[in-house]
Parts: structure tokens; C-alpha cells; sequence
């Protein structure tokens, strides 16, 4: 079971979406939960949340869970946390396709929210975060990147972007892919070797000046999927060519869905908190090693990351691959 958090999603929406584009799938196409107010019109972000969820998801489960009001003119998160926090029947997975960038947000808010995300890991809870769409982001004066949060909390799995590369077995870079180094949270250990390969690697693109980022701070994204070229329904009109973190969530977080469910089916426990296994074992994921994200324009040009061989902060350790992802759950 896994549920999508939003802010209005219609059932008509799903149905035409499986109408145009989905008829030949026997996938469910009705989502069993609604949990929270979903008050139309339908948003192409929720729409987009549920229909990439459920397709990639096929026959799990779903709910759709939305918060409504703002917290210091952002989004609700730890409202909904706490709200997971006290509801006993809850889904083994969230996928999270909003953010806000730390510096809007107080370091003890986001502590606190903390606390939840790391209750929630404790309950078998997986929670992957969409890791945002202005690459490493860039403060007003182009001095310094701005990273985001909740993708910057050290208890969430931040998903980054791919987009097509020469062939279509080759993902690279998607430029708007969000990564790069907290302000506020320290490294875990569970990525310290990984992202200190990538600080001490000799890539073909030097990094940015220390200047710019927070190099012992926690590093995101944690992987990536596909995040460009996805049809999408909403209000009942199809809208091709949709791009973004937005898409990529959804796609990695319906494929954790249905390892979860073989765990589940083998009398296994859901697999919640990903990131220590993951980094643990990168090669069960596609290493993305090319092209840029994008960062601040600086005095001599384009100041950015860029992919390179294991971990970085464009794609993380990778793209999903099904089969080696799933060998990887069932053998623990």
C-alpha cells in the first residue's frame, strides 16, 4: 500500500487517463483512500502523483492523502507527518512531490519534522521526496546554491532526474535535476563513503567553489528515474510532455511499491527507510554518468554539478533497475 500526497486529485481524472492511455494495462484504476481534503478543480501535480504511481505500481494498493493550509506561508509538512504519526492504519509508502528551499524554513522546524520522518522509518514507512526542478538552486546574488527541504532531511529518500540520452537504454542528466548539500543537516554515515568519493573524485568537471556549497552537510538526491516526456491527465484534458522531479517520484516510488508487495507476499516486513540499503549496495541501480544539472551563473560562466561514475548530486547512485532491486530486498 502506498499513498500519494497532494493537494486535489478527481477520480474522473484517473479514468480518463486510463481511457487514453492506459486501456491496454490490467492495473487497478481506483484509488481504494482518500484521506484529507479533495476539493476540485484537479492540479496536474496530483493528478500526475496518482496516475505515474498506479501504473508503475500495478495492482497495489493506493491511497491519495492531501493537507490543506500553509505553515509560515509553506507547505504543511509536519501537520502531515504528525497526522501519519497518530493513524494506526497507514500506507508503507509515501511519494512527495513538493518542497520548499531551507532558507524559508526555521532549522527547529525542520528538526522537529525530523522526528517524525524517523518515526515513520521505525514503522516501516518509506518516504521518497522529490528532490526539486532548479538543479542545485542559486541564492538572489548567484553566490551560493540553495538547497531544498524535505529532500535535504537525512531520514527521506530524495529522487532526482534522468532524461533521454542517444538511445533508449542510455539515461543522462536531466538539467533541472535538484541536488546538492544541506545547509542545516550533517552527512550521515550511511552515505559518507559514496558522497566522499565524489568530493575527492578527479571528474572531468571540477566542482563548484567551496564557497558555493555545504560539503559536509547531507547529500541529495539518494537516485533518479525518468523525468521528461510524460502524458498526463488532468481535468479531464490530456497534456503531453510533462517534466520534472514530479514525475521521476512517483515512477521510483511505484517500483519500491511492488518490491515491497514480493516482500510482503514472502512474509517479509515492508522494506521502509531505503537510503542504508541502497548505499549499501549501489550496483542494483543504473549509474547515470553524464551531463550537468543546473546551478548560479557565475563571473566566468555556469558554476554546477555534474554527473560522474558512483554517487553524485544530479542522479544520486542511480536509476531504478527492477530485477537487481528486487534480488537485493529478498535476500534481506
Amino acid at each position: 500500500m502506498f499513498a500519494a500526497l497532494g493537494q486535489h486529485f478527481t477520480q474522473l481524472d484517473l479514468d480518463e487517463f486510463w481511457a487514453e492511455f492506459g486501456e491496454w494495462f490490467p492495473h487497478s484504476h481506483r484509488v481504494e483512500k482518500v484521506v484529507g481534503p479533495n476539493h476540485p478543480p484537479s492540479g496536474l501535480e496530483a493528478s500526475l502523483d496518482v496516475q505515474y504511481i498506479m501504473s508503475l505500481g500495478a495492482n497495489i494498493s493506493t491511497w491519495f492523502w492531501s493537507m490543506a493550509g500553509l505553515h509560515e506561508g509553506q507547505e504543511p509538512f509536519l501537520q502531515w507527518m504528525i497526522d501519519v504519526g497518530n493513524t494506526t492504519e497507514v500506507p508503507y509508502l509515501f511519494s512527495v512531490s513538493y518542497g520548499d528551499d531551507e532558507d524559508s524554513l526555521s532549522i527547529e522546524y525542520m528538526q522537529r519534522i525530523n522526528v517524525e520522518f524517523q518515526k515513520a522509518g521505525l514503522r516501516g514507512i518509506s518516504i521518497l521526496i522529490a528532490s526539486g526542478d532548479s538543479g542545485a538552486g542559486c541564492n538572489d546574488n548567484s553566490t551560493a546554491f540553495t538547497p531544498n527541504f524535505p529532500v535535504s532531511s537525512p531520514y527521506v529518500t530524495g529522487v532526482g532526474g534522468t532524461a533521454w540520452g542517444s538511445s533508449a537504454d542510455h539515461e543522462i542528466t536531466n538539467y533541472l535535476s535538484g541536488g546538492g548539500f544541506s545547509n542545516v543537516f550533517t552527512r550521515p554515515d550511511y552515505q559518507a563513503q559514496a558522497v566522499d568519493a565524489f568530493l575527492h573524485s578527479n571528474a572531468s568537471h571540477p566542482l563548484p567553489p567551496s564557497s558555493y556549497f555545504n560539503a559536509s552537510g547531507r547529500a541529495y538526491p539518494d537516485v533518479a528515474a525518468m523525468s521528461e516526456g510524460f502524458p498526463v491527465v488532468s481535468n479531464l484534458i490530456p497534456t503531453p510532455g510533462v517534466a520534472g522531479t514530479s514525475c521521476a517520484t512517483p515512477t521510483f516510488s511505484g517500483i519500491v511499491a511492488l518490491i515491497n508487495d514480493a516482500r510482503l507476499a514472502a512474509g517479509k516486513p515492508s522494506l521502509g527507510f531505503l537510503n542504508p540499503l541502497l548505499y549499501s549496495s549501489p550496483q542494483v541501480l543504473w549509474d547515470v554518468t553524464s551531463y550537468c544539472s543546473g546551478g548560479c551563473e557565475g563571473s566566468s560562466g555556469l558554476i554546477n554539478f555534474c554527473a560522474t561514475v558512483g554517487w553524485d548530486p544530479c542522479t544520486g547512485l542511480g536509476a531504478p533497475n527492477y530485477p537487481t532491486m528486487e534480488a537485493l530486498a529478498m535476500s534481506v
